[in-house]
């Protein structure tokens, strides 16, 4: 009887721990409803003014990277340098993308009537060492344009991370702490726009 109590409330301690980390969006400005009819959507990725954990400025991290890379094997640094602006293209947007289709149900077109902008603000890469750990997370603001218009901003949502969780376990590859912290990002926004913001 002891063993069912305390693993209902290790359950319950751990479900509760979820909801209360769970990623937060909020619409800023404009109406959600332009969207209701919508089955497609462009999307677009920036890192205007970005900062990366308790580096600050992107460049500082980059550089400060670079050379713990090259410290250890001649060259490598650089190697680094090229792969981060490598994923920043290739690797986070699809993850995000993939998260928004999911649970938002529209479909990614560069012929859509509107387009998503997400520009991340801040980003903490994580870290996994032994047993401890730091999970990956972004900082971001989606804007929705129409894309023949541009210079228009229609819809703004914040969108913030969620707190420490040290329930949920972090990959050893900083690419891929990252690259799951925009699939969720992506998920909760998709989710937030199918439901009109409620």
């Amino acid at each position: 009887m002891k063993i069912i109590k305390t693993s209902a409330a290790i359950a319950a301690f751990l479900f509760t721990g979820t909801v209360s980390f769970a990623q937060q969006v909020d619409l800023t400005r404009g109406d959600l409803s332009i969207l209701k009819e919508e089955k497609t959507i462009n999307i677009e990725f920036t890192y205007d003014n970005m900062t990366v954990g308790d580096d600050g400025k992107e460049a500082n991290y980059i550089k400060r990277k670079t050379q713990e890379n090259n410290d250890k094997e001649k060259g490598s640094g650089e190697i680094w340098a090229r792969k981060w602006e490598e994923d920043k293209k290739d690797r986070f947007p699809p993850k995000f993308i993939l998260g928004f289709t999911n649970l938002s149900k529209m479909t990614v077109s560069k012929d859509a009537k509107y387009t998503l902008i997400f520009n991340t603000k801040a980003m903490e890469p994580g870290y996994s060492v032994g047993v401890s750990k730091r999970n990956a997370g972004i900082d971001g603001t989606v804007t929705i344009v129409e894309t023949a218009n541009p210079a228009k901003k229609l819809i703004v949502l914040s969108v913030e991370r969620p707190g420490e969780n040290m329930f949920r376990g972090a990959a050893f590859d900083a690419g891929s702490r990252i690259a799951d912290a925009y699939y969720l990002s992506g998920q909760k926004v998709g989710k937030f726009i199918k439901k009109g913001g409620d």
